[in-house]
């Protein structure tokens, strides 16, 4: 394996960042996570958007544009021969000293691994997740934008143990007050009555890549997506259930909180929805091999 490290390529081995490294000390950083399919990465552009956006609001310097960023990531999967996989593409504030001052940290690290990554078993996307509510809230917006896709993701970890603990495959997190944000690595959306809701963004959720897929498979089918507050209760009470994200891609959702959501078997437009996702992942994106 081959790792992108501050503009040369290093065996897994040798791929080292120092100690001293803010991204690491405090997390004080930006990643996304990218698929690619078929020889092509999907929605690349939307994802180095995204990156930048994130280190614009935490005032972070990449230090590289965006056409150099995206070079680097394809050059990334080149290096390692691959047609199908998942590209993690992280940047750090850099090397400092162990105070919390960025402003000593004179140049910003970019490292780009390419590899593999399974979230969940095949069956799962057959048959669906369980889901549960978690005590842990979405950090609200006055602390920091959930917008910001940052290194820092114990908020989210803290909500994967509850849901591992009590035997789930994901976790639900509220807001401080009280309407759905997100799940712990994705974004959630229901189906009731022929119209897909899913919370806005305003509510703590980051706005995924897929999510904004989803958004565009509905308006090509002639479905409704809205964008209400949203309680456990829509949940409860939804036909069908889903969840996206980028490492996720679509999964079905049939239980929150031993309640089934519907029948509890995944829906016909989750199902639809899944169909078309894997046909757009396998056709489009930036070529790797021109």
């Amino acid at each position: 394996m081959k790792i992108y490290i501050d503009g040369q390529f290093y065996d897994k081995e040798n791929a080292k960042i120092s100690v001293f490294d803010h991204g690491l000390l405090y997390g004080d950083g930006v990643f996304e996570g990218i698929r690619f399919y078929n020889g092509r990465v999907f929605r690349l552009e939307e994802h180095i958007d995204r990156l930048f956006d994130s280190a614009r609001a935490i005032a972070l310097n990449i230090g590289m544009d965006k056409s150099a960023v995206i070079e680097a990531t394809l050059e990334t999967i080149r290096q390692n021969n691959l047609q199908d996989g998942y590209i993690r593409l992280v940047v750090t504030r850099g090397v400092g000293d162990l105070g919390l001052n960025p402003m000593l940290c004179p140049k910003a690290s970019i490292f780009v691994i390419a590899s593999k990554i399974t979230l969940y078993s095949a069956d799962k996307y057959e048959n669906g997740l369980d889901v549960v509510t978690c005590a842990t809230r979405r950090i609200p917006h006055g602390a920091l934008s959930p917008m910001v896709k940052s290194l820092n993701y114990l908020n989210n970890v803290m909500a994967k143990i509850e849901a591992q603990n009590a035997g789930a495959g994901e976790g639900l997190m509220l807001n401080e007050q009280g309407f759905v944000s997100e799940c712990t690595g994705d974004n959630i959306f229901t189906v009731k009555k022929g119209v897909i809701y899913t919370p806005p963004i305003s509510s703590g959720a980051l706005s995924g890549v897929t999510r904004n897929v989803v958004f565009e498979m509905a308006a090509e089918l002639g479905i409704t997506i809205l964008e209400p507050n949203m309680t456990r209760y829509d949940i409860f009470t939804a036909d069908e259930c889903f969840l996206t994200g980028t490492a996720a891609e679509i999964i079905p959702a049939v239980k929150l909180d031993t309640r089934l959501i519907g029948p509890g078997t995944p829906g016909p437009l989750t199902r639809k929805l899944i169909e078309r996702f894997r046909e757009l992942t396998a056709t489009s994106g930036e070529p790797i091999y021109k």
